[in-house]
């Protein structure tokens, strides 16, 4: 198996608010091949964004590792991280918010040529037409401001100066959520046409699972800040293994009025993370909870190659989900 790209090691982090303290990301682990496109889903506060500004380093963790090209790189300072800022890119959520509505796009895509290398103005002016056209704009769009482009375009910008430094991974937060449904097919198809002639490798992290089954080689399901199963896309669309992602998968709509679809519909709402439950984190919700998912938490367990799972109750059994005895965490270990 080639080396990993990217591995992350047990991350974790906690914000305060007001007086209590919200742990964001706890104890995720997940690796990304080199030219693999891994998707991250989960509701909206589960900690999807989070883990991807921990891994660019917008935010420093807790506790974790985080492994690039195999190096360490969760403890680097500032300017030592500076060097790696072109290996790892991030295309974030809100179009309209990600661009300074002060500079024109051609400054902003040749902004990072202008920190990372020593092109001269002209040479960076030709990169940047050059990347404009990958994107599908005109070079002649680079003498506008912004606010002069749909949402769709904007997108599109911030793809473009993604790309100007040649990343090795990027990280894209969301990033068609803010668009129109028929927009958002053409920028899945325009990150799906970059993969495949650079040769990216994604992070993909959204909450629209039709989406991410899209561009996805491998799927990572995450709740209240944990990831409950990590499988390649076919295999978690065909059987997923964990409570949560059937109902997630449930509740994706079918076009076929014809076809009978069973919705799996959870009790009660997320449960907040300044004071998430006990034990497993889902039991709350869970409808085959048990006296033990109350005070023991389980540990991710390998069921498949390459499919991972952090639940007590699995198998699947004439659409049924029948108890495994799985190994539990020891006490310090302990979810609090």
């Amino acid at each position: 198996m080639a080396e990993k790209l990217l591995e992350v090691k047990n991350l974790r982090t906690e914000f305060k608010r007001d007086k209590t303290w919200v742990t964001a990301v706890n104890n995720v682990s997940f690796s990304i091949q080199p030219g693999e496109i891994l998707g991250l889903v989960g509701e909206s506060g589960c900690g999807k964004s989070t883990t991807g500004k921990l891994i660019d380093h917008l935010i420093t963790p807790d506790s974790g590792e985080i492994w690039f090209e195999g190096k360490e790189i969760s403890r680097l300072s500032e300017k030592e991280m500076r060097p790696l800022r072109s290996d790892i890119q991030m295309v974030f959520q809100d179009p309209y918010g990600s661009l300074n509505p002060r500079m024109k796009v051609q400054d902003l895509i040749g902004e990072p040529l202008l920190i990372h290398t020593n092109m001269s103005a002209g040479e960076r002016l030709k990169k940047v037409h050059e990347l404009l056209g990958t994107v599908g704009l005109s070079p002649s769009h680079g003498e506008r401001y912004p606010h002069e482009f749909s949402g769709g375009q904007r997108q599109r910008i911030g793809i473009a100066r993604a790309l100007t430094v040649q990343p090795k991974l990027i990280i894209a937060d969301e990033p068609v959520s803010a668009l129109d449904v028929s927009i958002q097919a053409q920028v899945l198809n325009l990150l799906q046409q970059l993969q495949k002639d650079f040769n990216l490798t994604y992070l993909f992290i959204s909450h629209d699972l039709s989406v991410v089954e899209m561009i996805s080689d491998r799927i990572g399901v995450m709740y209240l800040g944990t990831i409950v199963e990590t499988a390649p896309k076919k295999e978690l669309y065909a059987n997923p293994r964990h409570p949560y992602t059937r109902a997630l998968l449930s509740a994706v709509p079918i076009p076929d009025p014809e076809v009978k679809k069973e919705r799996i519909t959870l009790k009660g709402d997320l449960p907040s993370p300044s004071n998430p439950p006990s034990g497993c984190l889902f039991h709350t919700r869970c409808p085959h909870c048990t006296e033990k998912c109350k005070t023991q938490v389980p540990t991710p367990v390998e069921i498949a190659p390459g499919q991972n799972v952090i639940i007590r109750n699995l198998q699947n059994r004439n659409s049924e989900i029948t108890i495994l005895h799985l190994k539990m965490n020891s006490e310090e270990n302990r979810i609090h």
